[in-house]
């Protein structure tokens, strides 16, 4: 019977202590998942460019040097982040909105043209994309506004503000023209409302709404339209408007089980367009073959298990959507990036996360984990405050105590009493 008793006892601990057990788990998953795609990019980055860059300037660590200098960077951001409470970012909220729409504005206005493309603003070798910046202030706006007010329920009350606020951004994204980063940022909304309690069908109402405009868009733009069409068949135009696609397929076919080996690649010398960039899983999967492009799929695969758990684990309705923000604007862009290479989708231009060169990317997306894993730590520290006290035999939790401790009075009469008696 004790032995029983015990049993329970420890059950019931070990239940109470089982949501902060895999909060940590989450916590470790997704830091160390982040570490291994952050030096799978150095590895590929330097793989990619290390031949080119030999042959025009003898200086094969280049890029590699530049890399590692985001790198450093946002890893410092990223453990600051994950120390620092994350419900400090509600005061942030308004300036970066305010400050991301007008850098918006300002790239379309002063910026040198980039590939037919205002993205970006240059100083030198060295750049700064305003829609990074923009996903990031978005999501903390959308989360702070669904935390402080009733999640819309009709197309109409979607649209004041919410609708308003990302259609404007979502036009000035889409006018530089960037079509991966509009698609991610929809999804990113549409996570954040569905989590927040929208129903479905008005999601769905809105997103065919937004569908048809982004088709006409696409059908109305020349360069868009042929693209959607060397999508489908990329082969009937190997030389042209297929060439990139057919390039990244043949990479990727090239690699087998095991891969051609690293540094060894074919198509990323003189083949392959934008190979450190928006083709750089190709370069991963010729080089590492099929079980390297699984592990790389697979780590993503764990991010995102690891951030919906810290999500769905967290108690605080801020930290919950800020969690589910940017862990789907992850997801989001590495889902658009591997289905152009794999042929599934269009090429859109949006970066492979943590592993494409560049440096607007890799730092605002180890900007959005240093702040989940602050929310993962934030929540590990509140179930603590709840466990079991091991000296209460009935495995109740502490409680607070503030002050001197009162003692109770009545015992001691109790005892008087029957002193008395």
């Amino acid at each position: 019977m004790i032995a029983r008793v015990g049993a329970g006892v420890r059950g019931a601990r070990d239940t109470k202590r089982a949501p902060a057990d895999r909060v940590q788990i989450a916590y470790a998953a997704l830091a160390l998942s982040t570490l291994a795609l952050v030096a799978l990019g150095l590895v590929m980055v330097f793989s990619a460019t290390s031949v080119r860059t030999a042959l025009a300037s003898g200086d094969e660590y280049a890029f590699l040097r530049r890399q590692g200098m985001y790198v450093g960077i946002g890893l410092v951001l990223m453990w600051i982040l994950a120390r620092t409470r994350y419900d400090r970012l509600r005061h942030l909220v308004g300036p970066l909105l305010i400050g991301s729409a007008a850098l918006l504005v300002a790239v379309l206005l002063i910026a040198d043209p980039i590939n037919g493309a205002r993205r970006w603003f240059s100083w030198g070798s060295f750049g700064l994309q305003p829609s990074e910046l923009a996903k990031i202030a978005l999501v903390l706006w959308i989360a702070l506004y669904l935390t402080r007010h009733p999640a819309p329920r009709t197309a109409r009350e979607l649209m004041k503000p919410i609708g308003w606020v990302v259609g404007a951004f979502v036009a000035l994204i889409f006018i530089e023209p960037d079509l991966g980063t509009t698609l991610a940022i929809l999804a990113i909304v549409a996570a954040l409302l569905l989590v927040s309690g929208t129903p479905a069908r008005v999601l769905a109402k809105v997103g065919a709404v937004a569908g048809g405009l982004v088709f006409a868009a696409v059908w109305l733009e020349p360069y868009r339209r042929e693209r959607f069409f060397s999508f489908l068949d990329p082969w009937a135009d190997p030389e042209g408007a297929g060439f990139q696609s057919v390039q990244a397929l043949v990479a990727v076919g090239s690699g087998g089980w095991f891969g051609r080996g690293i540094g060894e690649s074919v198509q990323k010398v003189h083949y392959l367009p934008e190979a450190t960039t928006d083709m750089i899983f190709a370069v991963i999967a010729e080089e590492l073959g099929l079980v390297g492009s699984i592990a790389t799929i697979s780590l993503y695969a764990v991010f995102g298990w690891a951030g919906y758990t810290i999500a769905l684990r967290c108690t605080d309705p801020f930290g919950k959507r800020v969690a589910v923000g940017f862990t789907t604007l992850v997801l989001t862009t590495a889902t658009l990036n591997l289905s152009a290479v794999l042929g599934l989708a269009p090429l859109t231009g949006v970066p492979l996360p943590f592993i494409s060169f560049g440096g607007s990317n890799l730092l605002s997306t180890l900007v959005a984990v240093g702040v989940i894993l602050n929310i993962a730590r934030s929540d590990v520290r509140q179930a603590s405050t709840a466990l079991p006290d091991r000296s209460r035999r009935n495995g109740g939790s502490r409680a607070a105590r503030s002050g001197r401790r009162r003692v109770s009075k009545a015992p001691r009469r109790a005892r008087a009493v029957r002193g008395v008696a």
